[in-house]
């Protein structure tokens, strides 16, 4: 095949492969068989590879992903992205439109759509073409997740027709369909692994991975629903909906009643109530409904607040709850010890799932809502796994029901509980002895943000375990393969992988290894700051409370659980396991090769998105020349270091404290 041939018979199979995947994933409609299709991919693939010239960076087989992006670029929207002022109120939508009648001129048409329950995204074509996807972020820039985007199958990478802009962003919502969440769900129950908490959050997560081919089997969706652009095409939102539609977009279907224009408040609220109780047929979440002006004119006439557009509005839907009853009290032993009461219910129909069990938090809940075992219960659910109690209904309390009285020992190994001053939780002190504690820690110091070992799961931690092979975290470098290979389901490729897993982590540097110890209230960002503050182990051992609080943001809480950790025999013996295991315990004196202190005794707010460096890397630099970053602007601010689209809000509070505002190459003199 001439190279000639090869791009003409590239760019039809990519225009085939693209129609096809409109059929089937937006219109529902497929045309050809999944062997077929798999077929001509395979074709685009290869001959991709043989002609990489000619290769498209919206080419059909960049769905199946494959990019690794180690770091998300921070981008600036063309237009904000601003959120909705919101409301529970149908009250509050008329008074709403009271307002806007005041302002607008001529009559009122509104448009409604279901306002979905996802990640809002932002994606920039030009010439028919996908350049970018961004994330919300702030509402003035957002991070760059294009890679990932492009493995969702209902967002076109090219357009059909010839109609759109030539430079044009559309907004929508990526979300997780139920069907594939609880999938999900499934396979990581099986596994051993943690559940995912709601679809929300599990499309967020999986929107930011490094691996887009993990984004690509994760089956997200998306729905459009906003144009913008500089060049005029439509005069309404409802109609530019529709020409999106048209150019391939999955847009909100109004033969559904997914979108309609209303008239009136009357119309309005008929569109919410339907909804209201046909949310629960849908096979993704919505959490209310979004009113619109329809008219462009009239929206650009009616403008913005400093956080909203005046034209719109959100209408939350309450979160579903019915009532049943409590039929007894569970409670369950994390990896830190802490003490957590579930409600087991008697079952019943909660947003279109069987509710058997409700979170019931700590003892003073229990004690607020008053609680007895037997009682009516008000069970609510707003996007967790576990829904909550509420409140109880008293006048359906048996008059003779004893008060409930919480457990004062461990339910898994009998020791006492404790509940520290200002802890609304209980625990259970037995951290080398309770089997749930001793598995949680392990599970924890495995996982990827600690030691991150490969081949290990918390079902294979369950059966060494089990197997009376791991008691402590020290037993994990003490494993073979003779151990390993009779036990069931542990073929002689998983144990190379799990011991090479093993091996490999010895080279974590300290801070991940300190915060896989799993010292209570030292999460990822605690660890990090005492790791760089005292540099080895040694002398973090060695540190009392006055020692450990005089590090910044090590409040006294912190200090004494690290002390109390160290202390314990039981811990010190472990460390020793794990020192002379090999594990690093220090930073490298050539990580601070080129530190100064240049910065010392300053405060720092990163705002904006700047030329030369990413925001981490200024931090870093900050960080290494003895400065401070803060979040936020206060009295204590020494310099605000501002790039392009500095926050409004920062400007004004600079401006208010007198906080000096440098750019990035006032910084860059500031520690040459």
């Amino acid at each position: 095949m001439t190279a000639e041939e090869a791009k003409s018979r590239i760019e039809n199979l990519s225009r085939e492969l693209e129609r096809h995947n409109h059929s089937y994933y937006v219109l529902s409609n497929p045309t050809i068989s999944d062997f077929e299709f798999d077929q001509l991919l395979k074709e685009l693939e290869q001959l991709e590879e043989q002609f990489p010239a000619f290769t498209d960076a919206n080419s059909p087989t960049k769905r199946v992903g494959g990019d690794i992006t180690k770091k998300f670029a921070t981008v600036v929207h063309d237009f904000p992205m601003m959120s909705l002022s919101n409301t529970y109120s149908k009250d509050e939508i008329i008074e709403w439109e009271n307002r806007i009648r005041k302002i607008a001129d001529g009559k009122l048409e509104y448009v409604c759509e279901l306002k979905y329950d996802g990640v809002a995204i932002g994606i920039k074509y030009v010439d028919g073409a996908m350049t970018r996807a961004v994330t919300r972020g702030d509402g003035t820039k957002g991070e760059d997740i294009t890679n990932n985007v492009r493995t969702i199958r209902t967002i076109p990478m090219k357009l059909k027709g010839n109609n759109y802009p030539s430079d044009f962003e559309i907004r929508g919502e990526i979300f997780y369909p139920l069907a594939s969440f609880q999938k999900l769900n499934e396979q990581r129950e099986e596994a051993g692994d943690a559940l995912f908490a709601n679809p929300r959050n599990t499309a967020s997560g999986t929107l930011k991975m490094q691996d887009s081919a993990i984004v690509a089997s994760r089956g997200l969706d998306c729905y459009l629903y906003g144009v913008y652009s500089k060049e005029t095409l439509a005069s309404s939102h409802f109609e530019s909906v529709q020409y999106a539609g048209e150019w391939g977009f999955k847009i909100p279907s109004a033969e559904r009643t997914m979108i309609a224009k209303c008239e009136n408040i009357d119309q309005i609220t008929d569109f919410i109530n339907h909804w209201d109780t046909e949310r629960h047929n849908l096979d993704f979440e919505i959490d209310g409904i979004v009113i619109k002006v329809n008219n462009y004119r009239q929206q650009e006439e009616l403008g913005f607040t400093a956080k909203s557009p005046r034209w719109a509005i959100a209408y939350k839907f309450k979160a579903a709850e019915v009532t049943t009853v409590l039929e007894s009290v569970a409670y369950q032993v994390g990896r830190t010890g802490a003490i957590t009461p579930v409600a087991n219910l008697k079952p019943v129909l909660l947003a279109g799932t069987t509710v058997k069990r409700a979170s019931l938090h700590n003892a003073d809940q229990i004690e607020k809502l008053d609680l007895r075992i037997g009682d009516h219960v008000y069970v609510e659910k707003g996007g967790e796994i576990i829904p909550k109690v509420t409140a109880v209904n008293l006048a359906k309390r048996d008059p003779n029901a004893p008060v409930f009285e919480y457990i004062t020992h461990c339910p898994e190994c009998e020791t006492a509980l404790v509940r520290n001053e200002g802890d609304v939780k209980h625990y259970c002190p037995n951290d080398l002895g309770c089997p749930p504690q001793i598995k949680g820690k392990m599970e924890h110091f495995i996982s990827r943000k600690a030691m991150d070992i490969e081949g290990l799961g918390s079902e294979t931690i369950d059966q060494l375990y089990d197997a009376g092979m791991l008691k402590s975290i020290g037993d994990l470098y003490d494993l073979t393969s003779e151990q390993l290979l009779p036990l069931e389901r542990m073929a002689e490729k998983s144990v190379e992988n799990m011991l090479t897993g093993i091996q490999e982590s010895k080279l974590v540097p300290f801070e991940r290894v300190l915060f896989a110890l799993g010292i209570r209230y030292v999460g990822e960002t605690v660890a990090k700051k005492l790791a760089r503050y005292f540099k080895s182990l040694d002398k973090l051992m060695e540190a009392d409370v006055e020692t450990l609080v005089a590090v910044d943001e090590i409040g006294e809480r912190i200090a004494e659980s690290v002390v109390e950790y160290f202390q314990n025999e039981e811990h010190q013996l472990l460390i020793d396991r794990l020192k002379s295991a090999g594990l690093q315990f220090e930073i490298p004196a050539e990580q601070f090769a080129g530190n100064t202190e240049k910065l010392k005794g300053l405060s720092f707010v990163i705002s904006g998105v700047f030329e030369g460096h990413s925001r981490d890397e200024l931090k870093e630099l900050i960080e290494k020349n003895g400065g401070k970053n803060s979040g936020s602007v206060s009295s204590k601010t020494s310099y605000i270091l501002a790039g392009e689209g500095m926050g409004p809000s920062k400007r004004e509070k600079a401006d208010k404290l007198g906080v000096t505002i440098i750019s990035e190459t006032d910084f860059e003199g500031m520690i040459d």
